[in-house]
């Protein structure tokens, strides 16, 4: 498993090993021990699958707020995404700071986000499966959403959204003066 840093503290790219044969091939796509020998400790209980039909579609920048905030560990088991982490921690040395990594069902690459992170996906392919593992439960009255487009964040997306939930093109500006996290 190669583990890659990014330039947001704490967001990883984990490209995990594939062994292939005549078969197919095989990884493991998360080993809590091997993780902890790294310095990462991470106690996931709740997965999340998602579907996404056309290309262009946005989901995000999304977080829970307060006690609920989430950790993920975040894949694309069909198709592929440009995935994006955008770090909303205040005390943070990477506060505003994004980073971006394509994952796909070709790479298997997946994306470690710890909590405070404004999360987002633009689908770049027709029939997305995005799958992720979160350390805390979802709450409805803990969610919070930044704009995908928000110019201070300036998240450099590879093409315009074409399709939003109304909840996300309703999506609140960066509020400077809130603390998200």
């Amino acid at each position: 498993m190669n583990i890659i840093k990014t330039a947001v503290e704490g967001v990883f790219v984990i490209e995990p090993d594939v062994h292939g044969d005549g078969r197919g091939w095989f990884m493991e796509s998360w080993n809590r021990r091997e993780m902890e020998k790294r310095g990462l400790f991470y106690d996931f209980v709740q997965d999340n699958h998602s579907y996404s039909a056309e290309k262009g579609t946005l989901r995000g920048l999304h977080f829970q707020k307060g006690a609920s905030a989430q950790a993920k560990l975040v894949r694309c088991v069909r198709g592929a995404v440009f995935d994006v982490a955008v770090d909303l921690r205040k005390d943070s040395p990477t506060y505003l700071k994004w980073a971006a990594c394509e994952l796909s069902e070709k790479n298997r690459r997946q994306f470690l986000l710890p909590r405070g992170m404004a999360h987002g996906f633009l689908t770049l392919t027709d029939d997305v499966e995005f799958l992720y593992k979160a350390d805390n439960y979802y709450d409805r009255g803990s969610e919070g959403s930044v704009r995908w487009d928000d110019p201070v964040l300036a998240v450099a997306w590879p093409e315009k959204a074409r399709v939003l939930s109304e909840k996300d093109a309703a999506a609140p500006l960066f509020d400077p003066l809130a603390r998200y996290f």
